[in-house]
């Protein structure tokens, strides 16, 4: 757990201090640059300050231990702090959306000249903005964190974001100044689909959705793998935040003692555990193979 949260806590700590650095650098070249669609992808970075402590917060309260109330653990908490994230997000879209919308309705945008400073603004935030995506996706994967592996693609949508943003930039320094207000809506779109994207994996979590057939199919390997095992009878099993419960029933030979068909079991079980990093628990039922 202190491996973990070490990790995690470093990760977010690099996450914070980038993403305000970001901000005011973005905030600062769109009003000096003219550039509504900077301006715009700066309130993106500031809000992922906010969501990086959601993050903190999930990881935080789903490593606390099992309790007499919350006997399976807290792992779902991480769940909800991807849950709030995503509904950030989605807000924060809306809100880019519909000033986009309404400075190409009102043409506001011909009052404007974007400058060269909103374009090296733009440049810098895809380059730290991709690499924070890999630095922080990198640790996600190492530490099977959803909330982390969350906070990593909300990086790389904010990289995409800038890229919307650096088109706008470009093509209002050619002349077509609507450009820039467009690309507020073209980065609206990136945010919004990255939360719902992100909402509908959480909400999977929550409602206890299975391993993917490969998983599953590695797990019948490993049980049939096991001396003494004669078959599968049933196997399931479902997420619980970013951990996996598997509920195993398998058949031994009907004339075994029971001693023997425990051992057998309790290799099954110790196999899977050990092959699986996501799984928490892994419960054994023995069967008389007929």
């Amino acid at each position: 757990m202190k491996k973990f949260n070490d990790l995690a806590y470093r990760v977010s700590f690099i996450s914070i201090i980038l993403n305000i650095l970001l901000s005011t650098i973005k905030f600062i070249a769109g009003l000096i640059g003219n550039s509504q669609a900077m301006i715009s992808d700066s309130i993106h970075s500031l809000t992922d300050v906010i969501s990086t402590f959601v993050v903190i917060i999930g990881i935080y309260a789903s490593k606390k231990q099992a309790d007499s109330k919350h006997q399976y653990g807290h792992e779902r908490y991480e769940c909800l702090s991807a849950i709030i994230l995503s509904f950030i997000l989605i807000i924060t879209g809306f809100y880019i959306g519909y000033s986009g919308i309404k400075c190409l309705i009102e043409k506001s945008y011909n009052k404007v000249d974007v400058t060269v400073i909103a374009l090296g603004a733009a440049i810098i935030s895809i380059v730290i903005k991709e690499w924070m995506y890999r630095y922080t996706y990198k640790a996600a994967k190492k530490l099977n964190s959803s909330s982390l592996k969350a906070d990593a693609w909300h990086h790389r949508s904010d990289a995409l974001s800038s890229i919307g943003a650096l088109i706008g930039i470009v093509g209002s320094m050619l002349g077509y100044k609507f450009l820039d207000s467009l690309s507020s809506i073209v980065i609206c779109i990136f945010i919004i689909k990255s939360a719902f994207d992100i909402m509908k994996e959480s909400f999977d979590k929550v409602m206890d959705v299975s391993l993917d057939n490969d998983k599953i199919n590695k797990i019948k390997e490993d049980v049939m793998s096991i001396d003494g095992v004669k078959r599968i009878d049933d196997i399931k099993t479902r997420m619980f935040g970013n951990k996996a419960y598997i509920d195993l029933e398998i058949a031994v030979d009907g004339n075994m003692i029971l001693k023997d068909a425990h051992a057998i079991a309790e290799k099954v079980h110790d196999k899977i555990e050990y092959d699986f990093k996501e799984c928490k628990h892994c419960m054994v039922h023995v069967n008389p193979y007929e």
